[in-house]
């Protein structure tokens, strides 16, 4: 039996259209972060339960770059420039301030190198491995 091929993350591509949408749309994007994930980078005192919100819209940072590992910016807290760095699996939602409308982003399970940190050669879990039994995909190959 052939395993068919994995795709690496699509989080990241969500986010960088998403917040082209936000702004094109003249609004301001907002990212909800997990600031309890390894690597993430934010000033201790903004972060609250364990998460933060930061606005990433251009007038409020500096230098944003969001790529397939993370984003990352510079932006004024407490009136002193600071370097943010979000890894994109600690990326929960990236949402419009003023509209609440955005997307929360699914949890792919991904690592950096695209395959959820399991081997290629792993069978998907199964009912009598202890997982949950493979979902089976909603799209169909149309030739």
């Amino acid at each position: 039996m052939t395993q068919a091929p994995r795709m690496g993350s699509n989080r990241p591509y969500l986010l960088r259209a998403l917040n082209e949408w936000i702004n094109d749309n003249g609004m301001t994007p907002y990212l909800l972060v997990d600031a309890a994930r390894d690597d993430v980078q934010v000033p201790a005192g903004t972060v609250k339960d364990g998460k933060v919100v930061l606005n990433i819209a251009p007038r409020a940072v500096a230098q944003l770059l969001i790529d397939n590992q993370g984003v990352s910016f510079m932006a004024r807290f407490g009136g002193v420039s600071q370097s943010v760095y979000v890894p994109v699996g600690a990326v929960l939602a990236i949402y419009a301030q003023e509209t609440g409308q955005g997307m929360m982003l699914p949890d792919d399970g991904a690592d950096v190198d695209g395959n959820g940190g399991e081997s290629p050669d792993d069978p998907p879990p199964g009912p009598d491995a202890g997982g949950e039994a493979p979902r089976r995909s909603h799209l169909r190959v149309v030739k």
